[in-house]
């Protein structure tokens, strides 16, 4: 076998075809992996455009075997491995190639890409095609490749089409033509591929079945340790047993790496992947390779972090409780985003640069910027690197809370704000905040709230068993339509006003008798609320009715305590954007559609927080949208108004 470094570009030029085989799986690439490469593509974007020499991306291995040579002398290949790569590229560059071509003007880099990068242009039938994915997969992607109306159907292919032709759309709005640019300079050169090539006669099944059935590997946790121990021949054996091993049973093998990444990240490597963890802390740590002393001290350190990371995984462990709540809360919260941060400020904490306090205010702000972004519906793509950033923009003199609050205050793009107070009171009266984030997330938010109530007997989270309830309920009896009909105004049905409401936070709260509550009339909701432990369902038991009318007020009483409990920006920092955001939203949701699929101008108001009659003025009058034209009228016809 021959293994040489290459780029997508190099690998497809020229005549040939890439077949994947019908032993293969289908394409299985879902929107976490996506994600994940297009992370890494933005990453090397940016680089590309600061004027700094970006390092290519070590994507994966190709393994290929020669197929028989063509009459004319095309080289078909054999996709013995890594057709999940070479599809998922080919789909982005499908993505690219469609959108030039809705931007207008930019046909000739369209043909370009179609012409060598997608197609063999003076072959037919299935030799026309550069990629042949199994048959199971060979419609949806072939759909892709020629436009036709079924490209971006439902199934893998047709939604990693719809991830790249999205994700491309709201780039370009932000960073115009030229990251446009940047981004297929990246795909096409800077994503480094290992293309290995077996013989001619080789058993490829046999080739196949080797690579896909290998052992457990060595962690990224496992080669640094390896290196390390490698380096200390004299002190290695006590270095292991009085630091290495408490600091590895303490956290275990999965936490024990997130901490190797971590260190990165405090010690201000922002691009850190956790997928690369060794290789950069070997970089750093190889001028320390002769001097046990200075590696026993990095080791050394490294444990230390460990006991705050634990705090920060386990927020019972931290003694002072100002900072041990809201530890708990961000624990609650889910997910890594704010664990950069955290462990910085214990690391100043614990070395007597900040008080417990300081601390404590700053990771509030960590997470009033979190939930913030949820209220207006924002998109979590980003916050990551938010954080990420952050340790090396932190002034060591400077008070951590305000310099936190500076930092996530300061003029960004629409996917990084951080919301103000006018912004969430609207969003909070008109936003579907059921439908925002995650289940655990709303939960807190809502809990939060509740709390602030101050109740003299507080509920006990852990043993309630507390789900989110909707006050108007989901699928609602008659009775209540005749309710909101009272309330709907000219030319709006109830069935509307109940799309614009029943996913609001002001109609939601907390209950453990979801089952009873049901759909049942309110007089029937309000003897079972009134009995709950909690003040928000006491607060609703007290209203007469619940309509429209209670349910804005609602709203309005909870947005006055968010914006207390989640403290916002510095004033005068926030940017002020040309476009209301639910428009942008509008698009991502029309760009997210299968093909053959179609909505109501009624369902995308309620998704995007309006009415029906401002969805239908913005589609009629933005010209190029893309389909615009599967919102349709609630019986399924064009409006009158759309061209």
């Amino acid at each position: 076998m021959h293994a040489q470094e290459t780029t997508f570009k190099e690998l497809v030029q020229g005549e040939k075809q890439y077949q994947v085989p019908l032993y293969q799986r289908t394409y299985s690439w879902q929107r976490e992996q996506l994600q994940q490469l297009w992370d890494d593509v933005q990453e090397l974007v940016d680089e590309q455009l600061e004027g700094r020499a970006p390092a290519a991306h070590f994507l994966g291995s190709v393994v290929l075997a020669p197929g028989r040579i063509t009459a004319g002398g095309m080289q078909r290949w054999l996709v013995v491995d890594g057709q999940q790569r070479l599809t998922t590229l080919m789909l982005a560059f499908t993505a690219l190639r469609d959108r030039h071509r809705e931007r207008g003007g930019a046909e000739r880099q369209a043909d370009r890409i179609h012409d060598l990068v997608l197609v063999n242009k003076y072959r037919n039938g299935d030799d026309h095609y550069r990629l042949l994915p199994t048959q199971a997969d060979r419609d949806a992607f072939t759909a892709c490749v020629e436009s036709s109306p079924k490209a971006g159907g439902p199934g893998n292919v047709g939604a990693a089409y719809r991830f790249f032709l999205a994700a491309l759309t709201e780039g370009e709005e932000s960073g115009g033509e030229a990251w446009t640019d940047a981004v297929e300079t990246v795909l096409s050169g800077l994503l480094s591929i290992v293309e290995i090539t077996a013989a001619e006669g080789d058993n490829v099944y046999r080739i196949f079945e080797s690579i896909n059935n290998t052992g457990v590997g060595l962690s990224q946790s496992d080669l640094l340790r390896n290196y390390l121990f490698m380096c200390l021949p004299v002190r290695g054996e006590s270095v292991y047993r009085n630091r290495w091993l408490p600091m590895q049973e303490l956290l275990g093998p999965a936490n024990l790496e997130l901490l190797v990444w971590l260190d990165l990240v405090v010690a201000g490597n922002s691009r850190a992947k956790q997928s690369e963890i060794y290789r950069d802390q070997k970089k750093r740590l190889e001028p320390l390779s002769a001097d046990e002393a200075a590696l026993e001290a990095e080791i050394e350190s490294l444990s230390r972090r460990a006991e705050r990371l634990m705090r920060i995984l386990e927020p019972e462990r931290e003694p002072d409780p100002e900072l041990r709540e809201v530890l708990e809360r961000l624990s609650r919260w889910g997910g890594q985003t704010h664990y950069p941060l955290a462990l910085q400020l214990l690391d100043r904490v614990d070395g007597g640069q900040a008080t417990p306090h300081q601390a404590a205010r700053a990771l509030a702000y960590a997470e009033s910027y979190m939930v913030r972004r949820l209220f207006a519906g924002y998109s979590t793509t980003g916050s990551n690197r938010v954080f990420m950033e952050m340790p090396k923009e932190l002034e060591k003199d400077e008070d951590p809370a305000e310099a936190v609050r500076r930092i996530l205050s300061k003029n960004k793009t629409g996917a990084r704000v951080w919301p103000d107070d006018d912004a969430v009171r609207e969003a909070i009266r008109t936003r579907p905040f059921y439908k925002a984030g995650r289940g655990n997330q709303r939960f807190q938010v809502l809990r939060r709230l509740e709390e602030s109530y101050g109740g003299s007997e507080p509920v006990d989270y852990a043993k309630a068993r507390l789900t989110v309830e909707h006050v108007l309920p989901q699928n609602p009896a008659e009775q209540w339509f005749d309710l909101l009909a009272e309330e709907a105004e000219d030319g709006q049905g109830p069935d509307e006003l109940h799309a614009l409401l029943v996913h609001t936070l002001g109609n939601l709260t907390l209950s453990a008798d979801n089952a009873k509550l049901s759909n049942h009339p309110f007089r029937r909701k309000q003897e079972i609320l009134d009995s709950s432990a909690l003040r928000m369902n006491q607060e609703i038991a007290g209203r007469e009715r619940w309509g429209r009318a209670e349910i804005l007020d609602r709203a309005a009483g909870l947005a006055d305590r968010a914006v207390r409990l989640w403290p916002g920006p510095v004033a005068g920092t926030v940017p002020e954007d040309d476009e209301w955001s639910g428009w942008k939203e509008l698009r991502a949701a029309l760009l997210a559609m299968p093909a053959g699929t179609w909505t109501t101008y009624g369902d995308v108001a309620a998704l995007i927080g309006t009415h029906a009659v401002p969805v239908g003025q913005h589609l009629a009058s933005k010209a190029g949208l893309h389909g615009a034209y599967r919102v349709l009228t609630a019986d399924g016809r064009v409006s009158a108004g759309f061209r």
